[in-house]
């Protein structure tokens, strides 16, 4: 067997706010497999600024696998175990290489026979962009739509209570992404103002790490909490487990190039179902390769939930999608169809 990569720059059709600043390229690298003939594709996507693997090293580890490609499933997951994107692109190039094609997860999902359904994402900007954004979702056909909050919450609050006017919770469920952008008595004022407005989740209302802090608002919250950035960097079993029981919040959001891939993902969902705490999955500006495996490992997990899945529609410069958008939902392209 033999393994190589490249580094892929991803280039934005537009800027887009996020409560760490304004995004304009995303980095990632491609790992290919071959064996007797055959290439497995995989991306190792990893985040620089919030990926726990974001480090001086990455690209040694990620030759450091491609020279120790033969070795053993479980030896290459303990050397990786400090690097969750190169893990993820391995298990993706290892999966693909085993169905060939744009297969990861082999379902009636790529079959073209079931599709899953996903939430619209608005990006933070002035008002202006993130209304017209509401309404380009509202069109096509959304009844989840997701908010990036937290660099100007009163603008924000303003758009939030215009669209309850609007529609209310039966007819639209709103989700907010606050990426630990409040302190804790921010956050308790704001957790308010959302339940006024029926509002599903907000996503880290405090920068990760604030154990007791995440607990005491998870505890007097009416509006759910899930952790998102909380799960980054937490490798061992039992601390994951630790953190559940301490936090106890209401649901926990998996990325897969953050959090150990698939693996690691099933490890999280697992826990959490054991303290009935709910979860969905959601990409993290992968590729559209990354984000094609990620949907085919999503519909296997059987959540019926809206996903937080993107849609490669980002980038000027993406790879050949497998992906399709109809409305809200979003199907595998089958190879008839492309």
């Amino acid at each position: 067997m033999k393994a190589k990569y490249f580094r892929y720059l991803l280039e934005f059709k537009r800027p887009s706010g996020t409560s760490r600043g304004v995004l304009h390229e995303k980095e990632t690298f491609i790992l290919e497999i071959e064996e007797n003939g055959r290439t497995g594709t995989g991306e190792c996507a990893v985040f620089r600024g919030l990926s726990f693997d974001d480090r001086p090293d990455y690209e040694e580890k990620l030759q450091w696998l491609c020279e120790n490609i033969d070795q053993d499933y479980l030896c290459l997951k303990d050397e990786l175990k400090e690097f969750p994107s190169i893990w993820f692109g391995y298990e993706q190039a290892v999966l693909n290489l085993k169905y060939g094609e744009h297969l990861y997860f082999p379902s009636k999902f790529t079959e073209g026979k079931s599709s899953i359904v996903i939430n619209g994402l608005i990006w933070m900007g002035g008002i202006q962009y993130m209304e017209e954004q509401i309404r380009e979702k509202l069109e096509k056909g959304f009844h989840c739509i997701k908010l990036k909050i937290g660099v100007d919450w009163e603008s924000e609050h303003k758009i939030l209570q215009k669209l309850r006017e609007k529609f209310s919770k039966d007819v639209l469920e709103l989700r907010v992404d606050a990426n630990g952008g409040f302190n804790r008595e921010e956050a308790e004022t704001v957790l308010q103002q959302l339940a006024d407005l029926h509002v599903h989740s907000i996503e880290q209302p405090i920068k990760a790490g604030n154990w007791n802090d995440m607990a005491f608002l998870c505890t007097q919250t009416l509006t759910p909490i899930a952790l998102d950035e909380e799960l980054i960097g937490i490798t061992d079993p039992v601390e994951k487990r630790n953190l559940l029981e301490i936090i106890k919040p209401q649901y926990i959001i998996l990325k897969p190039a953050l959090v150990g891939g698939f693996a690691g993902s099933d490890e999280w969902i697992s826990l959490a179902e054991e303290q009935k705490i709910g979860w969905w999955i959601t990409s993290a500006l992968e590729s559209n390769i990354g984000l094609n495996a990620i949907a085919q490992y999503t519909f296997t997990k059987k959540n019926p939930m809206p996903q937080g899945l993107g849609t490669g529609s980002l980038f000027v410069n993406n790879f050949e999608s497998s992906l399709e958008l109809n409305n809200e939902l979003l199907w595998f392209k089958t190879r008839k169809e492309k």
